[in-house]
């Protein structure tokens, strides 16, 4: 069924798409792989992903403003619905959808990697030091102890920020996402360089069938647990090395160095991730899913083989989520029904990109970085303001609620001004300028 659903979505484009585009060799850039493939010009900025991306990040806030303000919220529908978990399983299938694109429409390493490089890290440099200031003066809930006990191992577990599998807290919570981010980055590397970036769809299908069948079984922090300082440090030599390979080196340096960073993000997501193998592998799943998505729309992988391959992603991963949840009355129904939920929204989302995305939905898209990152500091602030939600009448917390988001995104749009677009403006003219020599 979900086959057919998946289908009937992508045939009319199947019919009127030409033929996949002839490949091309490009000389220019020494790590530019030939021959390339060229990526449609609506890929470059898609309003209807800038919805989703929107929209995601709004129900993220909304889920961790429920302790602060409306724990009745949480109390009620909580076990029936993640709002967390909806959030950042649309953010995954965005990113999985058009991040490769992104890399083979350049067809450059080096370009990609500026690019990640400088639209991650600054905004996320300004994040933790804000949450390290606001927790230093009493103004945010206090640092975890191990980031305190251990600040530099920490500091440098979040340079790589593979910190949410490296047993390192973060700092600000929602960093635990980008943990992932990096993992898939990295893998999508290493197919890219390895010139196997079109098995997207098998990809996800071996991360689902892993996350159903072995998933539970994996260990949680297994390195973590017994060689604390000696991993971070591993993976942060193995982290640099790779990148540096992969964006200067030879094409034989490229592949190794791609490699070796993405095989060490493997095992730690396998026997080291804080939420569980299973829940890291479906995330993996639901990544290459979005990509194989846009490889079917845009006829770069058979279309039905594609397709059955991506409704195992969430038929597997939700029911290894449900599994616990059909087994004992007391689990909780609300990540399976979430994850539901997002592959809803981001095939609706799909069915409708022809359309108009609402100017106010492209904009929080635009924005949602800065939303995402700045959010939980801001709540702590209200929480610090106001005490005790229960102490509260609804009006306060309403009125309190509406304050906060009027803050959130007047910060999101300050940070995105001077912050995130001076980053990406600075990382196209280095790529322009790296492709003239």
């Amino acid at each position: 069924m979900l086959v057919s659903a998946l289908a009937s979505v992508t045939a009319p484009l199947h019919r009127s798409r030409p033929q996949p585009t002839e490949r091309i060799p490009n000389k220019r850039a020494p790590n530019k792989r030939a021959p390339t493939e060229r990526v449609p010009p609506g890929a470059r900025r898609l309003a209807w992903l800038d919805g989703l991306r929107g929209l995601a990040a709004m129900v993220v806030v909304f889920e961790h403003s429920l302790d602060v303000l409306f724990p009745e919220v949480r109390r009620t529908a909580s076990p029936w619905f993640d709002f967390g978990r909806y959030g950042v399983f649309v953010f995954f299938l965005v990113s999985g959808y058009i991040v490769p694109a992104s890399l083979e429409r350049r067809g450059d390493l080096h370009a990609f990697w500026v690019g990640r490089l400088l639209r991650l890290y600054p905004l996320f440099a300004v994040a933790a030091l804000l949450g390290v200031t606001l927790a230093a003066t009493g103004v945010a809930w206090p640092l975890p102890g191990p980031l305190t006990d251990r600040p530099w191992t920490s500091a440098l577990a979040h340079a790589t920020m593979l910190q949410d599998l490296l047993g390192v807290p973060n700092v600000v919570n929602v960093f635990w996402t980008l943990s992932y981010e990096m993992v898939f980055y990295l893998l999508v590397t290493a197919m890219f360089a390895a010139g196997v970036h079109r098995a997207s769809a098998g990809a996800a299908a071996v991360f689902a069938a892993a996350a159903a069948v072995a998933g539970a079984a994996l260990p949680m922090w297994l390195i973590a647990r017994n060689w604390p300082t000696a991993s971070i440090a591993a993976t942060a030599l193995v982290f640099a090395c790779g990148l540096l390979a992969v964006m200067y080196g030879s094409r034989r340096l490229r592949l190794c160095g791609a490699l070796a960073a993405a095989g060490l993000a493997l095992v730690l997501l396998a026997v080291n991730s804080r939420i569980g193998g299973m829940e890291s592998l479906a995330i993996l799943a639901t990544m290459f899913a979005g990509t194989a998505l846009y490889r079917v729309e845009h006829g770069q992988i058979a279309r039905r083989t594609g397709l059955a391959l991506v409704a195992l992603v969430p038929a597997l991963t939700v029911a290894a989520g449900a599994w616990p949840a059909l087994t004992s009355g007391d689990a909780s129904w609300g990540r399976p029904l979430a994850v539901t939920a997002a592959w809803l929204t981001f095939l609706l989302g799909w069915a409708l990109r022809h359309q108009r995305t609402p100017r106010v939905l492209a904009w929080l898209g635009l924005v949602s970085y800065s939303l995402y990152l700045l959010h939980p500091l801001l709540l702590q602030v209200v929480w610090r303001l106001t005490g005790e939600p229960d102490d509260m009448a609804l009006a306060h917390r309403l009125a309190w609620g509406a304050a906060a988001v009027a803050c959130l995104l007047a910060a999101a749009a300050l940070t995105y001004r001077h912050v995130e677009r001076p980053m990406q403006n600075l990382a196209r003219r280095l790529s322009r300028r790296r492709a003239a020599t």
